[in-house]
């Protein structure tokens, strides 16, 4: 049973990849579980449910996705999977790490953010915050 859910933890992984090249909020939609929580590094809350993690996901998208990002490694387990990024942002170099953990239908149920240093975190902060006011003043 592990074997399978590793096969879908590696196709899982590979649409999470293509989402963060295209930056397509939509694709989120299929992506997400209706459920899902988002832990964010600057959110001392969980963010419970689709629309405010796809809110979430596609203003960090939008914020760290610059030509700089990119994915430097990855560990997986039979449910989900740790991937590590770096980026930089105005001239401060940030590292980080992506916790995703799907459920059977191939759902993300759980993402989890986490980023160094300190005062990437601030930054990141301050600019997550005014993508999120554009986003709702938007909608």
């Amino acid at each position: 049973m592990a074997a399978n859910n590793r096969v879908n933890v590696r196709a899982n992984l590979d649409q999470w990849y293509a989402h963060v090249e295209t930056h397509n909020p939509a694709q989120l939609d299929h992506m997400l579980d209706d459920d899902v929580v988002f832990l964010s590094p600057v959110v001392h809350t969980p963010q419970e449910g689709k629309m405010i993690t796809t809110a979430y996901l596609a203003s960090a998208g939008d914020v760290l996705g610059s030509d700089d990002f990119k994915y430097t490694g990855e560990f997986t387990s039979d449910t989900g999977a740790v991937l590590q990024f770096q980026t930089k942002i105005d001239g401060i170099f940030i590292e980080g790490i992506d916790m995703i953990t799907w459920n059977e239908a191939g759902k993300i149920v759980e993402f989890k953010v986490m980023l160094r240093p300190l005062k990437a975190v601030n930054m990141v902060h301050a600019k997550m915050g005014e993508m999120l006011a554009k986003m709702q003043a938007q909608s």
